[in-house]
């Protein structure tokens, strides 16, 4: 994991340097107003609202060398406690600072103060609503680069004006730049979106809807060999696999507390027949599994209970938030929910991290660990949430695994364990999670018969191992490049044959590659044999290509070229065979060679 002080001093470079870019635009444009700048992950941006221009990425050159400008000027940044905030509200909109304005106006009672950029003579060429912290001046602004531009809504209301907003980016070295910006050049050439319709993976339209997704046959079959491992392994772990309905009464959702704390993002339906009667397309899965739970008499000899299914919900969007498969507002969750007993839930908890831990390695991705805390919006007693929290720390604290502390971002119903995968380039992914609820088995009144014939309330754990199995897929894409391996790929195997005369033998080989279950690809089109080859491995990122010509068919062999390998020799034809069964098997671990 990165340094937590480093981290800190970036946060602290990249929000000074949006000043410096907030006062570079407002120096090449005098009609700009300001909205926010703050510093985010991998850099930051700034919201204008400019009558007389439309920013475009050709503007970045000059933006950026009055940028350099004002730094080499070796400001000082300085903090300004204001101490008439309605003198300075005023003075805010007669210059027309109407977001500063507003602003101060929300946070007049909050000891509100300025940041001020000073030349050496002391001179004030810039004020900006902040609280800060910045760098004391602009000698360690060093590496910066504007990465693009967009439409922002003020305050991210559709009813409010459309901003003009830049995203950049700034690094400590000039190296540490150039890092950052080569990864996101290979990130282009990942794009799940692009590589989407390139192998003709996955569409979205717009007679469906925004972030409703169309699994094509080839990534539907990455999904099914994802699935069918998901499946084997939830048996194999003493999981249960059930099946539950995509809409419920609203009554349901009023218990389960969701009408109250997630509302907004829900999808309602008004049956037609009788108006008092409304559902809602389920946004979770856990009101159906506890229902289950509940169908019969729960004893603590039954304990733990694993219930998982790979269940479709809908969460309602905006759709400015939603794109490919990262964003959607309808997928489907590798879901499962354990009910044990207390003494069992820090060994549920573990169980579940291995899980995790032997799902990604199948990927080669790590991860990193997040304990996100009770929000502000909480269902429960309080008292609860401090076991919950005290017994996710205990489960990563006795296996040493370092985790941070993400305050307030829990779930309404609990607290939880994040694992970010981190991707071939580097990329953290928000994906497996562990939440821990005390608090639906009290709403729904759950109960086991424990060892001493009382009756007591189970401990529920909320878990994903893939997450959204959308989102997944579009990271597995770009983690891949597109080239998923042999056990995943939509085709494991191309046949090119030389020329026309070994056709036949090429197509004998197909049917016997598919009838063994090897997914296979017989490329006869009258092309160059190399035309073929290049266009197998690279352009369709097949694993495999079998050349077959004169001397092959004689002696029954193929020449095998792998894709990333070049050539790797050439076998007899059933030796290959039963090696990628073998590769396919172990999903990699042993490959062909």
């Amino acid at each position: 994991m990165e340094n937590k002080d480093n981290l800190a001093e970036l946060h602290t470079l990249r929000h000074s340097c949006s000043h410096i870019m907030a006062q570079a635009v407002q120096n090449l444009y005098p009609n700009a107003k300001l909205a926010i700048g703050p510093a985010i992950e991998n850099g930051f941006y700034y919201d204008f609202d400019i009558e007389d221009a439309t920013l475009k990425e050709e503007d970045f050159e000059k933006i950026e060398k009055e940028m350099k400008r004002l730094v080499n000027m070796d400001l000082r940044f300085e903090k300004y406690v204001i101490p008439d905030v309605q003198a300075q509200i005023d003075e805010f909109k007669k210059a027309g600072e109407i977001y500063k304005a507003e602003l101060l106006e929300e946070h007049k009672n909050d000891n509100p103060t300025l940041y001020l950029t000073k030349d050496k003579d002391g001179n004030v060429l810039f004020n900006d609503l902040c609280s800060g912290p910045h760098l004391e001046n602009t000698r360690k602004i060093k590496a910066f680069k504007l990465l693009s531009v967009a439409g922002a809504y003020w305050r991210g209301s559709e009813k409010n004006k459309m901003l003009q907003r830049i995203y950049a980016t700034a690094f400590s070295t000039k190296d540490e730049l150039k890092e950052y910006l080569d990864m996101l050049e290979e990130a282009k050439k990942r794009d799940h979106r692009k590589l989407g319709k390139e192998l003709d993976l996955f569409s979205v339209h717009d007679e469906i809807g925004a972030g409703l997704v169309l699994w094509h046959p080839n990534l539907a079959l990455v999904r099914e060999n994802i699935e069918n491992y998901w499946r084997e392994e939830h048996r194999r772990r003493g999981y249960v696999i059930v099946n539950t309905p995509h809409i419920a009464k609203t009554k349901l959702w009023e218990v389960s507390g969701h009408i109250d704390h997630y509302r907004e993002n829900m999808f309602f339906v008004q049956k037609e027949d009788d108006s008092d009667e409304q559902f809602i397309i389920k946004p979770m899965n856990c009101p159906f599994h506890i229902l289950i739970y509940q169908a019969q008499r729960r004893s603590y000899r039954d304990l733990p209970i694993r219930m998982a299914e790979l269940g479709t919900v809908y969460r309602k969007e905006k759709s400015g938030a939603l794109g490919g498969l990262t964003r959607v507002q309808g997928f489907t969750q590798d879901d499962s929910h354990i009910f044990c007993t207390p003494e069992q839930l820090v060994n549920e908890i573990n169980e579940i991290i291995d899980f995790i831990q032997d799902a990604m390695s199948i990927f080669n991705m790590t991860f990193e660990v997040e304990l996100s805390t009770r929000p502000e919006s909480f269902v429960g007693e309080i008292e609860n949430w401090n076991k919950a929290e005290a017994g996710l720390k205990e489960a990563l604290e006795k296996r040493g695994m370092k985790y941070d502390i993400n305050e307030g971002d829990g779930a309404f119903y609990g607290p939880k364990i994040d694992f970010k995968f981190k991707d071939a380039i580097g990329r953290t992914w928000q994906c497996a999670t562990i939440q821990l609820d005390f608090n639906l088995p009290i709403r729904f009144d759950l109960k086991y018969q424990d060892k001493d014939g009382e009756l007591k309330t189970p401990v529920m754990l909320h878990r994903v191992v893939f997450g959204s199995m959308e989102r997944f897929h579009g990271i597995l894409t770009e983690h891949y490049a597109g080239a998923f391996p042999s056990w995943l790929a939509p085709k494991q195997v191309a046949i090119v044959p030389i020329a026309d005369r070994h056709a036949q033998a090429a197509e004998e080989l197909f049917f016997e590659l598919k009838n063994k279950g090897i997914r296979a690809l017989l490329d006869d089109r009258s092309e160059s044999m190399q035309y073929k080859i290049r266009d197998c491995l690279q352009n369709k990122k097949i694993p495999y290509v079998l050349v077959l010509g004169d001397k092959e068919i004689a002696e029954n062999t193929v020449a095998v070229r792998a894709r990333g390998r070049g050539p790797i020799g050439t076998f007899k034809f059933d030796d290959f065979v039963e090696k990628l069964e073998e590769e396919i098997k172990t999903k990699g671990k042993k490959i062909v060679e």
